[in-house]
């Protein structure tokens, strides 16, 4: 007999995401390749109800065919992005928790690692300043923001052109959370270019009142930036006496210094940006 805690596990079970995501388990490198009468055999699932997986499966991305106009299906790209970002982020912080706990303590300021999801920046890693000033500043590893509307999206969006840009927000107005916030994509692309040329970003209240930042761009081995390192200040200026600190310099060596652990090489990023004509 069951106990309680078993019982409520089951019942709190989607029995539709746990069929799909036993068929996602079925394909390996041994078994690239699979179709439905074998997924149905294996799972004991009925071949109608496998067929209507497989199709949601596929039009998210998780599955494509095997060959075109086939029945099998293997892996698709959406599976990969998900498995290459995730890795991804781990290395960021293995690589990058030491360093920006450096700059935490030289500056005494929280730091941060952010990247981009789409069309949210994502912290994946952080290291909280001792100073009682920042118990009110609640940002912490996996909070997601709104990219178009913070520095850190800004600079993250720094290798996108207007077009990619228009392709990210097709058919999605910008949401304005402040006076700050840019409420159309060539606002946006004026922004993002802006502190592309810079090599970094700052701002003042731009997203949330009191609350200021320093970023700057990580750039993984191909010249592209994977990240940014980012100082979260609680005041609603930055004043002289900060910034005069060096503090944005401090915050652009440890970006360079988590580039240069993920294999980047500026000669990597000129040829990238060659590539695009820039």
């Amino acid at each position: 007999m069951s106990t309680p805690e078993e019982q409520n596990e089951v019942a709190y079970r989607v029995p539709g995401l746990e069929r799909g995501l036993r068929i996602l388990s079925e394909f390996s490198p041994r078994e690239p390749v699979l179709g439905a009468p074998e997924l149905s055999r294996r799972l004991d699932i009925p071949r109608t109800t496998v067929f209507r997986l497989l199709q949601t499966l596929e039009s998210l991305g998780f599955l494509e065919r095997a060959d075109s106009g086939d029945r099998n299906y293997r892996l698709g790209v959406a599976v990969l992005r998900l498995g290459f970002e995730y890795l991804s982020s781990l290395e960021l912080t293995d690589h990058g928790l030491p360093l920006i706990e450096a700059l935490r303590d030289d500056t005494g300021l929280s730091t941060h690692i952010v990247i981009r999801d789409g069309r949210d920046v994502v912290f994946v890693a952080k290291a909280q300043s001792h100073a009682a000033a920042f118990n009110a500043v609640k940002v912490n590893v996996g909070t997601r923001l709104p990219a178009h509307a913070t520095t850190h999206g800004h600079v993250l969006m720094g290798d996108l052109s207007l077009d990619e840009l228009h392709q990210l927000y097709a058919d999605t107005p910008l949401e304005r959370f402040t006076r700050h916030t840019p409420g159309t994509v060539e606002e946006l692309y004026e922004r993002v270019k802006l502190d592309a040329e810079r090599g970094y970003a700052t701002s003042e209240s731009s997203f949330e009142h009191g609350i200021s930042v320093v970023s700057a761009p990580v750039r993984g081995d191909a010249g592209r930036i994977a990240a940014v390192v980012t100082t979260t200040v609680p005041r609603a200026q930055l004043d002289t006496t900060l910034l005069g600190s060096g503090l944005v310099e401090k915050v652009r060596e440890t970006a360079l210094q988590l580039s240069l652990r993920l294999n980047y090489r500026p000669a990597a990023e000129h040829r990238y940006m060659k590539a695009l004509g820039l």
